[in-house]
């Protein structure tokens, strides 16, 4: 007798297709960063960094300002231009896995759990470290997509060895 694995092949699509939709949008979120970064090659990092945090109305005397602020008056032109080049690779990467998930490719599913679970040491350590909910959201939404993943493939596998009726 077969066993189910408590969710339909179109439940198990859509759910793979949300994860798919979510590595996308970090994609084009990164890619976006990518390419304001290289909007300030040949102009002041440090001024685009002052109107940035003027923009958000971020309190120029607390710590994440004033690492950004830190950060781009010590940004020349090759260091934008290599911070941008990353976040292109970052993107492509995410964009590929985005594809191979969509397509429910084995390997963009072990992909994701890897690349995903990578992440999770790292935010809680964070986390434990300094407490904060956006911190808590992340290590949540990242654990649980790495854990859909996991039972996906987990049931997917136990389909692939288990005797048809």
């Amino acid at each position: 007798m077969r066993r189910s694995s408590g969710l339909n092949g179109e439940n198990r699509a859509a759910g793979l297709r949300v994860v798919a939709i979510f590595e996308a949008s970090k994609g084009i979120l990164v890619l976006l960063v990518g390419l304001g970064v290289i909007s300030v090659v040949h102009h002041s990092a440090q001024d685009a960094g002052e109107a940035l945090v003027q923009h958000l109305h971020l309190n120029f005397l607390r710590e994440h300002p004033r690492i950004l602020i830190y950060a781009a008056t010590h940004l020349d032109d090759a260091h934008l231009r290599l911070l941008a080049g990353i976040a292109l690779v970052y993107s492509a990467i995410r964009f590929i896995e985005a594809y191979g998930l969509w397509q429910m490719r084995n390997w963009a599913e072990w992909f994701a759990i890897v690349s995903g679970g990578i992440y999770l040491p790292l935010e809680l350590y964070e986390l434990v470290h300094h407490v904060t909910a956006l911190k808590a959201v992340i290590l949540l939404v990242n654990a649980g997509i790495v854990a859909y993943l996991v039972c996906f493939r987990w049931g997917r596998s136990k389909q692939s060895v288990l005797p048809a009726e």
